[in-house]
């Protein structure tokens, strides 16, 4: 069952990889290509009104997934974990709420959590590639330890690395959707 959850986990994750390396890239032409700087517009009126919504199920899912690894199947968190849990649960409550009351102001504070948590989750996984260099870990529970790992190189930190960047992209549309209205008004 583990290992079933844990493919899923991982082709998931590819999947909102590849959104996010879509968005980076069509951002990117954006800048250069007023073909692309209409895609991303229409693309941005699209998603908009969601993207808080789509950026929340990916935060439950991550907070869901984090739980069933370690409350179902008992692994220990170590310590760059519960930190980056930290930076994640309270999205769970936070981005709901500023969906529902259309709070403009949300990525204020909603972008230092999912930029905490991405620094955590990369410094995380490096120090799964690169034992040596881990400083900030118990001596209970080591970070460089992977107790999941999709497709053989898919672990949790990279996992966790990708649903902040989706959030992120997710409050960062949210925000040019307002200004886009505002624009408009």
């Amino acid at each position: 069952m583990v290992d079933t959850i844990t493919t899923l986990a991982g082709i998931a994750t590819l999947a909102v990889a590849a959104l996010i390396a879509g968005i980076v890239v069509l951002w990117a032409a954006a800048r250069f290509s007023p073909g692309a700087a209409a895609a991303q517009g229409r693309l941005i009126d699209y998603l908009g009104g969601q993207s808080l919504w789509l950026a929340w199920l990916v935060a439950v899912a991550a907070t869901v997934g984090s739980l069933y690894y370690s409350d179902v199947v008992g692994f220990e968190p170590c310590s760059l974990c519960w930190y980056q849990r930290i930076a994640l649960y309270p999205l769970v409550v936070i981005l709901p709420v500023g969906a529902v009351t259309k709070d403009r102001f949300l990525a204020r504070y909603a972008l230092p959590l999912t930029a905490a948590g991405a620094v955590l989750a990369v410094y995380n996984y490096l120090v799964e590639l690169f034992p040596g260099i881990e400083v900030a870990c118990s001596t209970t529970v080591s970070c460089s330890t992977a107790y999941v790992e999709a497709f053989g190189w898919l672990t949790l930190p990279l996992m966790s690395a990708v649903a902040f960047a989706a959030i992120t992209a997710g409050i960062l549309y949210d925000r040019a959707a307002y200004r886009r209205a505002e624009a408009l008004d």
